[in-house]
C-alpha cells in the first residue's frame, strides 16, 4: 500500500484517494479556434511516462480536496504533493515546467 502525502492533511493510506489523471495540461482555446484534432488531442492523447510523472489527486475519503502528486511511475516512489494551482518545488522538478497546449 502507498501512503500518499495530502498536502491538507498529511500522509494517508491509498485506499482514501482516487487517481484523477495527468496533470498541469492546458486546455485548448478559444472554443471556436480549436480544431477537432486539437480537441481530440487534449480529450484523449497523454503522456505516460516511464520514470517521474505529475499526476492528480483527489482525497476522496479525507479533505475532498484536489492535489498534485509527483511519483516515479516505475517503482511508485511518491517525491512529494502540491497543491493546485502552485507550481511544483524545485526539488520536485518545478524549474521546468511540463504545460502543454496540445
Amino acid at each position: 500500500m502507498l501512503l500518499i502525502p495530502c498536502p491538507y492533511c498529511g500522509s494517508r493510506a491509498e485506499s482514501e484517494f482516487h487517481w484523477g489523471g495527468e496533470s498541469h495540461l492546458v486546455r485548448p482555446g478559444p472554443f471556436d479556434t480549436v480544431s477537432d484534432q486539437e480537441w481530440g488531442a487534449y480529450l484523449y492523447y497523454r503522456d505516460n511516462p516511464k520514470g517521474l510523472g505529475r499526476e492528480r489527486w483527489r482525497h476522496t475519503f479525507g479533505c475532498r480536496q484536489w492535489f498534485n502528486l509527483v511519483r516515479d511511475t516505475e517503482s511508485h516512489r511518491i517525491l512529494g504533493s502540491y497543491r493546485m494551482g502552485e507550481r511544483p518545488p524545485t526539488e520536485l522538478g518545478g524549474q521546468d515546467e511540463r504545460e502543454r497546449a496540445p
